[in-house]
């Protein structure tokens, strides 16, 4: 168990204390909630890996009019809270290979921990988007329509396909990983408006 200077409570409220958009909360507590399940499944510090997946994006409310600033701020912000490096490379490493994050563009994820924050924040916007298509239905989600909305480029183009199976090198499947997915976040449906 790794020592963190703030609890998930003072994360939240941390969050809340930035001019955040309610679809960047969800997608924080998305990311969160997968990265606790990877955890799990990992046998690693699933409070370690959930803040980190909460605290991601700990600037983005900040930076998103400057891409060049995300990932970079959050250095800033995170050692006031008294993270440590580890923490905050992690943190950053999501942004690793961005030509728009110049001082991140040639770094490269080596890590299970890093390949699993990209894959899991990455993939928050697939099955979200395929949420809100059937209605916000998440309850009845599967895998294989997901997989179908996964290989169709177009829906929810924006997300990288190549960032989510950045989690197979951490040895587990794209099935497992969407499945795993899909049910912790059905766990929080109420919190992020699905249903």
């Amino acid at each position: 168990m790794v020592n963190l200077p703030i609890t998930r409570e003072e994360a939240i409220t941390l969050l809340k204390s930035m001019p955040q958009l309610e679809s960047d909360m969800n997608h924080y507590l998305e990311t969160e909630v997968i990265m606790r399940a990877l955890a799990e499944r990992f046998g690693e510090d699933i409070e370690y890996w959930g803040i980190l997946g909460l605290l991601h994006d700990v600037d983005w409310s900040l930076t998103k009019n400057n891409c060049a600033e995300h990932c970079i701020k959050a250095t800033e912000i995170l050692k006031k809270q008294g993270f440590d490096e580890e923490f905050i490379e992690n943190v950053q490493s999501h942004g690793y290979g961005y030509d728009e994050i110049p001082p991140l563009k040639d770094k490269k994820r080596t890590s299970k921990i890093q390949y699993s924050l990209i894959a899991a924040e990455t993939l928050t916007g697939i099955i979200y988007s395929y949420a809100l298509m059937r209605g916000r239905d998440i309850s009845s989600m599967a895998v294989k329509g997901l997989k179908k909305k996964f290989k169709d480029r177009k829906f929810a183009e924006k997300c990288n396909r190549d960032l989510v199976r950045e989690i197979e090198l951490t040895g587990i499947s794209l099935s497992e990983f969407f499945e795993l997915a899909i049910n912790s976040i059905k766990g929080i449906n109420e919190q992020i408006g699905l249903n």
